[in-house]
């Protein structure tokens, strides 16, 4: 048993999509669990299909959804001839459950129904792809992953209930559709107890198909991405980024940690737990050695670069000037996880603290506004947070030398800069 997972770059063209089948027989004497993300930039558009209905505007959220409607079902012509009726039919059903709700007023929270509209991009992407491939001859059986991952309602960033989870997948696999060579579904989303639906953070399908990899105990798991290897720094971003051969399971956790878009930071721990080896292939050539992350020790890595902008430095002053102890802590930390907040770098004073935070709006403000009653708090935005890990004094002067530091911090293998 592997488990693939096929992020939105793979099947964000006809091309891209057609390239899967040839990867798939590649492998036909395995049995294969293939996690499959949205197709290219739906999330983002669905996000904004989100934020019009939330914002109380029908009519743009329907245009906007319809456009998306449109997309997807010209794709599904393209690629297929016989079985194009029956994918039809299927987005039919995806489509209204959408619809429904978009004809409804906004009465709960924001995240709710960002999970409820988002989670359409991998119904659909997978739709289309397991109509395709079957199609083109490469048997494959759907499933709706929201039946197999139980979460709790945090949205957006919900939680697993792994007992039930692995129940379920279990129990699949028991089953004659789980008996099928080649399973397909999707990442990033899950249900709650009362069939709403969740996700579990952005760029989730990572973790989805380590969940998979964890409860199946799957020989491996491959992630199929657009590059040729994990690298030190985003190729798109750094030209002299360079292919990383292997790395151990606490460096891409340090990685995920700090902000590279390679791995999804809650992906590393369901493998460990169970000793099964990530592979970092390209999907464009299959035949590169791509990255192995495993449980070994790692020496002379290349420094590694990690930029997060939009950052926002949210320094807290004690008002009556006494020193920031052990309650001032609690209840700041007690903030950040009643509104979901993550602390990208955090520094301590002795009369302040200073945050450094992705930049989201409402959370910042409502943060903001909650720590008012305990701190001074001063806000700056449009700011960003450079990593080095393993820096040198050669890579300390290329990337920082010009930047002037809002706040900076060093340990013996990290460097953070937030300039």
């Amino acid at each position: 048993m592997k488990v693939f997972k096929f992020g939105g770059a793979s099947v964000n063209s006809i091309e891209r999509i057609k390239n899967l089948g040839p990867i798939l027989v590649e492998f036909k004497a395995e049995k294969l669990v293939v996690i499959i993300s949205a197709m290219g930039k739906t999330t983002n558009a669905l996000e904004k299909v989100a934020e019009a209905f939330f914002a109380g505007n029908k009519d743009l959220a329907l245009n906007l959804f319809h456009d998306i409607k449109t997309n997807h079902l010209a794709i599904a012509q393209q690629l297929m001839t016989k079985g194009f009726t029956d994918c039809e039919m299927q987005l039919a059903d995806f489509f209204t459950e959408i619809e429904w709700l978009l004809h409804d007023k906004p009465v709960r929270d924001y995240d709710y129904y960002y999970d409820q509209v988002v989670c359409l991009g991998e119904l659909l992407s997978t739709c289309i792809l397991s109509h395709y491939l079957n199609e083109a001859g490469i048997s494959n059986k759907w499933v709706d992953v929201r039946d197999l991952i139980r979460t709790d309602n945090n949205f957006r960033d919900a939680n697993i209930n792994w007992e039930f989870s692995t129940e379920k997948i279990l129990h699949l696999m028991n089953q004659p559709i789980g008996q099928s060579s080649i399973l397909i579904t999707q990442g990033f989303i899950g249900a709650t107890d009362d069939n709403e639906s969740s996700t579990l953070g952005r760029e989730g399908s990572d973790y989805t198909a380590a969940i998979f990899a964890n409860i199946l105990e799957a020989e491996s798991l491959t992630i199929w991405k657009d590059v040729a290897a994990v690298m030190n720094a985003d190729p798109k971003v750094f030209q002299d980024a360079v292919s990383i051969p292997v790395l151990n399971y606490t460096e891409v956790i340090e990685m995920a940690y700090y902000g590279a878009q390679v791995i999804h930071p809650k992906t590393i721990k369901p493998l460990q737990n169970k000793g099964i080896p990530l592979h970092v292939k390209c999907f464009l050539d299959s035949s590169l050695a791509g990255t192995q992350i495993q449980n070994n020790h790692i020496k002379d890595l290349p420094p590694i670069i990690v930029l997060k902008p939009n950052q926002v430095l949210v320094t807290m002053t004690t008002t009556d000037f006494s020193f920031v102890g052990d309650h001032h802590m609690r209840e700041l930390y007690g903030l950040m996880e009643t509104m979901h907040l993550k602390p990208n770098l955090m520094q301590t004073g002795a009369i302040s603290l200073m945050i450094s935070l992705d930049d989201q709006p409402e959370k910042i403000s409502r943060l903001a506004q909650a720590a008012s009653g305990i701190f001074e708090v001063q806000v700056e935005k449009g700011l960003t947070l450079l990593t080095i890990r393993h820096y040198t004094p050669a890579t300390i002067e290329q990337h920082v030398a010009d930047k002037i530091a809002v706040l900076q911090q060093q340990s013996r293998d990290t460097l953070q800069f937030l300039y």
